[in-house]
């Protein structure tokens, strides 16, 4: 059977994404919570202009803890970290290089579900969503926004609520931000 050639001038390739990988390593996240936080942050990257691989571990308390005292130096429990292993030189901190030049990224991120599980409880809206707010905390931290000081974080959260909002979660850090809905619930 002859099979037609295609011509490669006439085949279009996708558009590079963003590849976001999400293992539980808590036990207490279910498939269906993993697939949508997947889901979720590739809708986050392309929001972002962001393309490349992005590796998110769910863990808890004592695996965060552990890691916040090694790599950062601080104990106790914290939300996200970050793992930026990408190129420096592309941090441009707002995820579009020149001319819309998307930017790659390559990460490992821990975010934790004990923390997104207080967290999601204290502001009504739950844990996934809270673990979602994480993984866009992750991707800005990877594109050079940085939250140690007051400016930079109330700019770093702003941003944050925005994506979610574009991309269908609803503004999560401060839903009271939310624009022409009077906050989310």
């Amino acid at each position: 059977m002859d099979r037609e050639r295609a011509n490669p001038d006439q085949v279009s390739a996708a558009p590079p994404a963003l590849v976001v990988e999400v293992q539980d390593g808590t036990g207490g996240v279910g498939a269906g919570d993993l697939a949508w936080l997947s889901e979720a942050g590739k809708r986050a990257g392309a929001a972002l202009g962001v393309v490349g691989s992005f590796r998110v571990r769910v863990v808890n308390d004592t695996e965060m803890s552990a890691a916040h005292q090694r790599y950062s130096g601080v104990a106790g429990t914290t939300d996200v970290l970050t793992f930026d292993l990408s190129e420096t030189g592309q941090r441009v901190g707002n995820g579009v290089g020149g001319a819309g030049v998307p930017i790659t990224v390559d990460a490992d991120v821990m975010v934790c579900l004990d923390e997104a599980s207080r967290r999601g409880a204290e502001f009504g809206h739950g844990a996934r969503r809270e673990l979602m707010l994480y993984i866009v905390h992750g991707l800005l931290h990877c594109l050079g926004y940085d939250d140690h000081d007051e400016a930079s974080a109330s700019a770093m959260h702003e941003r944050e609520d925005r994506v979610l909002e574009a991309i269908g979660v609803g503004a999560t850090y401060e839903p009271a931000r939310a624009v022409g809905r009077g906050g989310v619930a």
